[in-house]
């Protein structure tokens, strides 16, 4: 197998396995956060989260990308030089960009109040504020890291996020909640705020100590130094289009912060009740779905600069190889997760909430994460075509899909949820015709542009049939076994084991992707 093949699998392993523990500590959490703060605090807590989530994601979804892309560019072409100053270019823009929305948070908190109709989470927005620019930094470092193809740093600060939540988030959590609700979500939040900042100071020091052995590569290419100003203009160029793609999925949630609990009230439900359906909507369920999506990311972030190195040496082969690739892993991925969860859905909300959530609660968050589960194998594919035509330098094809899908999902939330009878189960089917239809024209682009044939075989059908071993498997072992902790475990196992027999035995994965995937897992 080639050498950058073996690079991109081990960043999607070490991404991805970092991302599925990320995730599932970020469940964990959300356990005692629930204990702690209870559905109405979670409410709160959501009510805020969202803004942020958007600000952030305007301030520093784009340049960390084009920071990776620009960066693996220069390094193919034996050029650290300029891959230096794009990435202190990028570290002045993102900490402008991050100071701007943090300072609007602060200014803005009465409308951001105002906007989402909660009161209480006033508070919230102030102790989340400074986060934002704390992340913008954070993320111009992982931008650098990842364009010299080295997803380790990101993994490692992934994990001091994830378990700095637990540590610092959630005893602020508690001390908040001994005064009121609104207090004990705000202390979650500034926990997030604390824990970012140790990120931060992670990725700075590994910089400072790794900044000398990066000095040292030779400069073999004759290009002369870039001017910042220039550089700047091609991040913007870069960075706009795929900031405003990355901006659409928070936007759509961001607007539902402030629509759904109003359209459920329109529905029949009282604000009393339709806030915690929206806590657990938004704070369980799609917390769950996000631990098999962290795969997901881990390919999509893997792509970008692999694919750019090979297009800056004008490797058509390389291209065409890596993006087959990225969109075969992306079926891999999203159809087990998808069907799994979907079967275990009562299961799984049960293994994780039983002690904390209401038997009505349960059940409706479990009918939830059934349809909500179908969205998995929709995002995975809409993320891995993304980041290939990113990496081709079609950025603006993604933006104009999801612009498409997003505008699909909040007409029909707004239809759907207001619905007497449908209300909060207008969130999924949403979903899953907001990325049907980001995914569709994604998949032609990239065939198009990526010189691809659609390989229904190798795409589809084998690991639809793997897919479907599997869910028989774990439909007989849900029928037959009581809903228990270590039943559930073993209903996974069960899955993974007839999944991955079945994936090898119809060449859907093949000996050679497992023996990369090891010798990626042992050097990373």
């Amino acid at each position: 197998m080639a050498k950058n093949t073996k690079s991109l699998l081990g960043g999607m392993t070490v991404l991805g396995l970092t991302g599925i523990i990320c995730k599932l500590i970020g469940v964990l959490y959300s356990i005692p956060l629930t204990w702690i703060i209870g559905a109405d605090g979670l409410g709160i807590f959501q009510s805020v989260f969202p803004t942020y989530n958007l600000l952030l994601t305007v301030s520093s979804a784009g340049l960390p990308v084009a920071v990776s892309r620009m960066v693996s560019h220069c390094m193919a072409k034996d050029d650290p030089r300029n891959a230096k100053r794009v990435f202190r270019a990028a570290l002045w823009l993102l900490t402008a960009l991050g100071l701007i929305c943090t300072l609007l948070m602060l200014v803005c908190n009465p409308l951001l109040v105002a906007r989402v109709s909660e009161p209480q989470s006033s508070l919230g927005f102030y102790v989340i504020a400074p986060c934002v620019v704390i992340v913008c930094v954070l993320s111009a470092f992982r931008g650098f890291m990842q364009g010299q193809q080295n997803m380790i740093p990101t993994a490692t600060s992934q994990l001091i996020e994830q378990v700095g939540k637990v540590l610092i988030s959630l005893p602020l959590a508690y001390l908040g909640s001994q005064r009121s609700l609104a207090e004990g979500a705000a202390g979650a939040l500034l926990g997030i705020t604390i824990v970012e900042a140790l990120a931060l100071l992670y990725m700075v020091v590994l910089y400072l100590r790794r900044r000398g052995s990066f000095d040292a590569i030779p400069q073999l290419s004759n290009d002369e130094p870039i001017a910042t100003k220039v550089l700047s203009k091609r991040l913007l160029h870069i960075s706009i289009p795929i900031t405003i793609s990355a901006c659409i999925v928070p936007l759509a949630q961001f607007v539902d912060s402030a629509m759904m609990v109003n359209r459920m009230v329109a529905s029949g439900l009282t604000q009393e009740a339709a806030r915690p359906l929206y806590g657990l909507f938004s704070g369980l369920v799609i917390r769950l779905i996000n631990v098999p999506t962290a795969l997901a990311l881990a390919v999509a972030m893997s792509l970008v600069p692999a694919i750019s190195a090979a297009k800056a040496i004008n490797d058509e082969n390389a291209v065409a190889h890596q993006a087959n690739l990225g969109v075969r892993f992306a079926f891999l991925i999203g159809f087990p997760c998808s069907i799994g969860m979907s079967l275990l859905s009562k299961q799984i909300m049960s293994f994780f909430y039983a002690s904390t959530l209401s038997e009505e609660h349960l059940r409706i968050a479990s009918e939830l994460l059934s349809m909500s589960s179908l969205t998995v194998v929709l995002f995975t594919v809409v993320q891995a075509t993304s980041s290939i035509l990113q990496g081709l330098h079609k950025q603006r094809i993604p933006m104009y899909t999801l612009v498409a899908g997003v505008g699909c999902k909040i007409l029909l939330n707004y239809i759907l949820v207001g619905t007497p009878g449908i209300n909060i189960y207008g969130g999924p089917i949403a979903s899953i015709v907001c990325y049907s239809v980001s995914m569709i024209p994604n998949l032609i682009c990239v065939c198009k542009y990526g010189h691809l044939k659609f390989n229904w075989m190798g795409w589809v059908v084998r690991p639809g049939l793997a897919t479907l071993a599997m869910g028989i498997a774990v439909f007989i072992a849900r029928s037959l076994l009581p809903i228990n902790r270590i039943f559930t475990l073993l209903e996974i196992a069960l899955g993974v084991a007839v999944y991955f027999g079945t994936a090898i035995l119809v060449k859907a994965m093949t000996p050679e992707d497992l023996r990369s995937l090891r010798r990626s897992k042992k050097k990373g």
